[in-house]
Order: structure tokens, then C-alpha cells, then sequence
């Protein structure tokens, strides 16, 4: 017996050497155009395994596997894979030239049309916001990621997109959040609740100008942002930051109103791995903000987690569910105490401490039969609470459950559909708004049509009901449609149409305070709102020697009926029946706004330099028109700007990267006229007329930043907003920071 042992053995040794064995995989990765070598460039191989480039272009793999893959990837170029076999003790040489690519253009979006579409396909505007645009520059909110794009202003909390919305005091937005396709709007006020977005685990923000009520429903009247959490790869990823900042003095000396350091603080973390067949994604934020302005500080932690599973038995089953949950504790900043000494500082009796907490649950199931058709049921419980330890008046919990089924069906090469049904169930309990039930209930279809290789077209039908206590509103169809022609290789031309709407919050209708010297009456009879969108626009990409990218052109129009202001005048007080004077929403505002917007994106790679140029410039001409004649009234539509733009410059050579931002902003044309009439402004701002004469003047801002990799693991950067320290305003009586500095280490591995 022990001969055939022998025997075994003797024929197995060449085989455990082919395994045992090492082997060498080296070579150079260079541009296949300059052969200039590329530094940086990302070889990933067996399954969990990468590396780098070096300065020189070098790598080198050292393995024990007999077939390797190396699949070759550098930001700009076209990804290449090779296929190696090594046997017992080889080593192989191996160069690759990779071809320069516009990666802009060939981006994969969902936010559109709800499924997965190259960004230059569109029909619609679009902007792809990555990671690096935001980590780089320390920028830790959702709320100033989203201020600092091209044609979009966030005033105190409220986002309008191309001038569409105005300022409503936070509530009612007319532009959809969701996070992975899902809304995440409070049931209640009907706000975005920037603080808890996730942005430690996000792997691109994609942001649809223009109506979107179609596929999206309600508040997507003026477009949506869609926050789209990041799925792990074969290799684990590990981030991190921790930071820590401090405020300057304002450039008016006389508002400096603190003795010791105002600073700010932030954590980070996030992790994304495989587990066999499950993906599990870990997001975690801690900030500590003192505040510029007295009374306005806020301690906030929020943590996410992602679970996907991929069925084994089942192919092209996908479930798994989301968790975002958050916790605040702040002070909201509403009214200064005057312009001369106390812009910086809140009127005592407006201060209000609120402790916030929001928690959402996404279960969800997929099933994908290799593209032919695909089931998606997506949930979405949601809880957000408000509770004031002295205002208890203003106590208020908000409950929502959404649910979305949707398929996709393939009819043929040229065609596919996509169509679902979905209902969003809230309750409301508060002693601010009253406690309100509510229902909303919708079915869509779109369909997509290819006629010809370079022809898309688009069109799609939403009905929707909304039931409010009981009572059902009327039912509303509204229709979208597109077209986009692909006029050369990297030429797409666009032009597309579509109707939106919006129901009033429940704050809107039922909210009843006083904050100081302002009084907020209910109106349980204000109507929704409802509008058009229109928009032609041509994607250039741009490809020649050592730099590509892309610029976008779009010409656009938008007509709203019906929008929600808040008109100071006289209102019967709903319980006692005594006329006084305040605020109330009311259907007063007529909108229509046109103008055109031009975005670029450019990138050149010169041997170890990697310099990115990017901007964008809006004009918009907001006016109010009359429904009778339809015709401009010549009355400029409130809180909103003609000329908006920004230019940004990020290079970056070995260790190091500098970055540089600018942007400009021309004056707010117009505000409610009791910041303006000598019988009411100094009772609600004190000297803001004065103010208001001389400093509504547009600005201009600076932003740099600077960061070092210390090693492959981490980098420290600094980063300075507000360079030239400019005084700017948002809506009135808003003073925005002035220069501020943040320090941070941040890793990756």
C-alpha cells in the first residue's frame, strides 16, 4: 500500500508546484496616444485584490494563481482587461496603452426615466454630482453640496432649481429629495431634511431640472434630487475623516458678538464589502457646529446601513433594506436682533431648542430577467420628530408609508416600457398642525422608443388622487414627453415637455404660531399648485489630444399656476375669530421663467498632473404673467436672480491637490413687501431697509482647498470657504458665514 502512496504522491508534486509556485506579472500602463505613462492607474485582479500604478506608469504583481484577469482602469480612459496564464516560476512582462475616453457623456444614470440610461441619452438636463466633488472640498452638508451647483440656490432649506421656486419660510418644497429613488420629504412640512441625508455612503447625487412630477409625483413640480447610496465592490472599501474648523470675524466688526473661538467639528465613516453573496454598506457622521450666529448651534450624529442580498438558487433575484436614521439637537436661526450690532446674534424670542430625530426602513425585492423584464417592490416607513422643551406647542410627530411597484418590460429591441402604482400613507400628530390623515394613491406608464440606432423618444401618462382626512381631491392626469437625437459620435440633441403639480403640506394649510413679532394664521382652503416645463439643449463632448470632457447647452421655459406664498395682511384667527395681522399661504404667485444655462466639464492628464476645469453659467428671466391675457405683468417673481455662476479648478501632481472655486451670484430681485413698508419692517427686521438698499448688490465668493497624501492610506487637507470674507445674504434677515478654515485627515483603504 505504501508503494501506491508513493506513487500518488510522485504524480501530484507538478501539479502542487504549478499551485505553490509564484509568478511575476509586471509592465507599464501609458496613454496610447502620447505613450506618455499614467500614474495612478487601478489594476484589480483574483476577485478582492488591486493595486497601483506609480509615478512612472510601473506595477507589479506577484501571485500564486496560474489565470489572471487584470482588468485596467484610470479616470478619463477606457477601461481594458487581459487574460494571463502563468505557470510554475513566470514572469511577464506586460505593457497596456489605454485609450482616452469622455467619461461625462458615458455616465449611467437611473433618475430620468427610472432605469439605467448613459447621461447623454437623456431627454432632460441633468447634473451628476460624484463623491470627490464634495470630499475634497469639506463640504459635510447635502444642503451646501447642492447650493454650490450651477442654476440651483438653497434659500434657508428651500431648493429652487432654474428659478422655479421662490422662499415659502421652509416649507412646501417644489423640488422632490429621495434617497435611492425614494421621497424622504416630512409628511408634515413638506421640507427636505438636509442634515440627515447620507453623504458618508453616497456614490453620485443625480439632479433632474425640470418638471418631474410624472414618474415622481407631487413636490417634484420644479425637478428632484436623487441621493444614490454607493454598492461595494469586489475589493472592501474603508473611508474616513475626522475635522475640525473654526469661523472667522465677519468683515463688520461691529457683529462680532462671541469671546472664545467659534468652532465646528465632524466624524466620518464608511464601509462597503461583499459577504459571498450579500453587499453591506456602513455609514456613520457625528457633527458638532457652535455656531457664527448666537443661538444657532447644533450636535447631530446620523447613521445608515445597506443590505443586498443576490439569490443563489433564484438568478436575478436581488432584496436586501436600507436604514438612515438621525438625531439633532439644535437651534434654528429666524430673526437677527437688528443691521447694526446684532445681524449675527437671534432676537430672544424667536430662540427655540429643538431635539429632531428621523428614522426611515426601505425593505425592498428585484427580480431582473436578464433584461427582458423586471419587478421592483420598494417600501419606505419613515418617522421624523420634532420636540421643543419649551415650545412644546410646537410638538409635532410625522408618519409615512410609502410603497412603489414597478416593471420594466422589454416589448422589443427598439422598445420597452416601464409602469407602476404606488400610495404613500402619512399621519400626523402634532400640536402645531393638528393631527391629519392622509393618502395618496398613483399609477404611471412611460414608454421609450428607439425607431432608428440614434433616435430616443420618451413619453409617459401619471394619474394621481390625493385624499386629505377623508376628503378626496380631484383626480389629475399630467403627461410628459422627449426626444433625443444622437447627431454625431459625441453630438446628442435634446428637447423635452412636461407637466408638474404639487399638493399643499399639511403646514401649509394647518400651521398656527407666533415666533416674536411674526404671526403664522392657517388656511385649510389653499389650492395645489401646478405648472409646464419646456426645454431644448444640445450635450458636445470633447475629445482632442491630451483633453476631454463635455458642455452642455439649454434653453428652457417654465410656467407655474397657482404657487404658495406667505402675503403679510390681515386673517381671522381660526379659533377666536379676531381679525390680526401676519402671514398665511395663499395661491398668489403666477410664474413663468426662461433663460438658458451653459455647463462644461474638462479634463487633462499631463504624465503625473491631472487638472479638471468645470462651471456653469444660468440666466433666467423670472416674471409674474396674467391668466387672463397671458402676458408678462413686468413684476419680477420673489427670491430669485437673474445671473448665477460658478468656475472650478482641481489639479492635482503626485501627492498633491489644489483646488479652486469661484462663484458669482447677481442681486435678489425682488421680496415680500413687508420687509419693505415703513408701517411693518422695523417690527419684524429691525434697520434691514437700510441694509437691504445698500448690500443687495449680488456677490461673489472664493473657496480653496489643498490636500496631501501623507501615504497610500491618508491625505490632510485644508480648506478655506469665503476667502474674501464677502457679506452676502440669503432670504432677508439670513446672514451667511463669513471666512471660515477646517483641517482635516481623512483615509481610504
Amino acid at each position: 500500500m505504501r508503494y501506491v502512496f508513493l506513487f500518488i504522491a510522485i504524480l501530484l508534486i507538478p501539479a502542487l508546484n504549478v499551485v505553490v509556485a509564484q509568478g511575476i506579472v509586471y509592465g507599464k500602463v501609458y496613454d496610447k496616444n502620447t505613450l506618455e505613462p499614467l500614474w495612478g492607474a487601478y489594476l484589480i485582479y483574483e476577485n478582492k485584490q488591486g493595486t497601483t500604478t506609480n509615478e512612472n506608469g510601473f506595477f507589479s504583481i506577484k501571485t500564486d494563481t496560474s489565470i489572471l484577469n487584470i482588468t485596467f482602469q484610470l479616470i478619463g480612459y477606457k477601461s481594458t482587461t487581459r487574460l494571463i496564464v502563468l505557470r510554475s516560476n513566470d514572469t511577464i512582462e506586460l505593457n497596456i496603452g489605454l485609450e482616452m475616453d469622455i467619461q461625462e457623456i458615458g455616465q449611467i444614470v437611473v433618475s430620468a426615466n427610472k432605469t439605467e440610461q448613459k447621461v447623454a441619452e437623456l431627454t432632460v438636463s441633468m447634473d451628476v454630482l460624484k463623491t470627490a466633488d464634495f470630499l475634497k472640498t469639506h463640504i459635510t452638508d447635502a444642503q451646501e453640496l447642492i447650493n454650490k451647483t450651477p442654476g440651483i440656490e438653497v434659500l434657508d432649506g428651500q431648493a429652487s432649481i432654474r428659478g422655479g421656486s421662490g422662499f415659502s419660510y421652509g416649507v412646501g418644497s417644489r423640488v422632490l429629495a429621495l434617497i435611492d429613488g425614494l421621497p424622504v420629504l416630512s409628511p408634515d412640512a413638506g421640507n427636505i431634511k438636509w442634515q440627515f441625508l447620507p453623504l458618508e455612503n453616497i456614490a453620485q447625487v443625480e439632479i433632474i431640472k425640470g418638471a418631474s412630477s410624472v414618474l415622481y409625483g407631487s413636490s417634484a413640480l420644479n425637478g428632484i434630487i436623487n441621493f444614490r447610496t454607493a454598492d461595494p465592490t469586489n475589493i472592501p472599501t474603508t473611508q474616513f475623516f475626522a475635522e475640525t474648523g473654526i469661523y472667522g470675524k465677519p468683515k463688520n466688526k461691529n457683529w462680532v458678538w462671541w469671546n472664545s473661538p467659534r468652532l465646528f467639528s465632524n466624524v466620518s465613516f464608511s464601509h462597503l464589502q461583499k459577504l459571498g453573496q450579500t453587499d453591506l454598506g456602513i455609514g456613520l457622521n457625528l457633527l458638532i457646529d457652535n455656531g457664527y450666529r448666537k443661538f444657532n448651534d447644533e450636535k447631530l450624529g446620523r447613521i445608515s446601513l445597506r443590505v443586498k442580498h443576490h439569490d443563489q438558487k433564484v438568478k436575478g433575484l436581488i432584496y436586501g433594506f436600507n436604514i438612515n436614521s438621525g438625531y439633532t439637537v439644535k437651534r434654528d436661526f429666524i430673526l437677527w436682533e437688528d443691521a447694526d450690532k446684532g445681524a449675527l446674534k437671534q432676537d430672544t424670542s424667536t430662540v427655540s431648542l429643538l431635539h429632531g430625530s428621523f428614522f426611515a426602513l426601505d425593505p425592498y425585492i428585484s427580480y431582473n430577467n436578464a433584461g427582458r423584464f423586471k419587478h421592483d417592490l420598494r417600501i419606505r416607513l419613515q418617522s421624523s420628530d420634532n420636540r421643543f422643551p419649551v415650545r412644546k406647542e410646537n410638538n409635532s410627530d410625522a408618519f409615512s408609508l410609502y410603497t412603489e411597484y414597478q416593471l420594466y418590460y422589454k416589448l422589443a429591441h427598439f422598445m420597452n416600457t416601464t409602469s407602476g402604482i404606488s400610495e404613500n400613507l402619512s399621519r400626523i400628530f402634532s400640536n402645531f398642525y393638528g393631527n391629519h390623515n392622509g393618502l395618496n394613491m398613483a399609477v404611471f406608464t412611460q414608454l421609450e422608443v428607439q425607431p432608428v440606432p440614434r433616435l430616443k423618444m420618451v413619453a409617459g401618462i401619471r394619474v394621481e388622487q390625493n385624499f386629505l382626512d377623508g376628503e378626496k381631491d380631484k383626480i389629475v392626469p399630467i403627461f410628459r414627453s422627449g426626444i433625443n437625437w444622437q447627431a454625431a459620435e459625441y453630438t446628442f440633441i435634446r428637447a423635452s415637455f412636461g407637466e408638474g403639480y404639487r399638493y399643499p403640506s399639511i403646514a401649509e394649510k394647518y400651521a398656527s404660531t407666533t415666533l416674536g413679532s411674526v404671526k403664522i394664521f392657517p388656511n385649510p382652503f389653499v389650492q395645489p399648485e401646478s405648472g409646464w416645463s419646456s426645454e431644448v439643449g444640445i450635450k458636445q463632448g470633447v475629445l482632442f489630444g491630451k483633453t476631454s470632457g463635455q458642455a452642455d447647452l439649454s434653453l428652457f421655459f417654465l410656467q407655474n399656476r397657482n404657487l404658495i406664498e406667505y402675503p403679510f395682511g390681515s386673517y381671522p384667527d381660526p379659533i377666536t375669530g379676531i381679525s390680526g395681522v401676519g402671514f398665511r399661504a395663499d395661491n398668489v404667485e403666477q410664474a413663468r421663467v426662461y433663460g438658458y444655462e451653459l455647463e462644461f466639464n474638462l479634463n487633462r492628464t499631463q504624465g503625473a498632473f491631472n487638472t479638471t476645469l468645470s462651471g456653469g453659467y444660468t440666466y433666467t428671466y423670472p416674471v409674474e404673467f396674467n391668466q387672463v391675457t397671458h402676458k408678462n405683468t413686468g413684476t419680477y417673481l420673489k427670491y430669485r436672480r437673474k445671473h448665477s455662476a460658478k468656475i472650478s479648478l482641481n489639479t492635482s501632481y503626485k501627492r498633491f491637490d489644489l483646488g479652486l472655486s469661484l462663484y458669482a451670484k447677481s442681486k435678489i430681485l425682488n421680496i415680500d413687501n413687508v420687509f419693505l413698508d415703513e408701517t411693518t419692517r422695523e417690527s419684524i427686521l429691525p434697520g434691514f431697509y437700510g441694509y437691504w438698499l445698500e448690500k443687495n448688490r449680488g456677490y461673489f465668493l472664493i473657496d480653496g482647498d489643498l490636500g496631501y497624501m501623507i501615504n497610500k492610506l491618508l491625505t490632510l487637507s485644508l480648506a478655506v470657504k469665503n476667502i474674501t470674507n464677502t457679506e452676502y445674504m440669503g432670504r432677508p434677515g439670513d446672514i451667511q458665514p463669513q471666512r471660515n478654515f477646517s483641517l482635516r485627515l481623512s483615509g481610504k483603504f
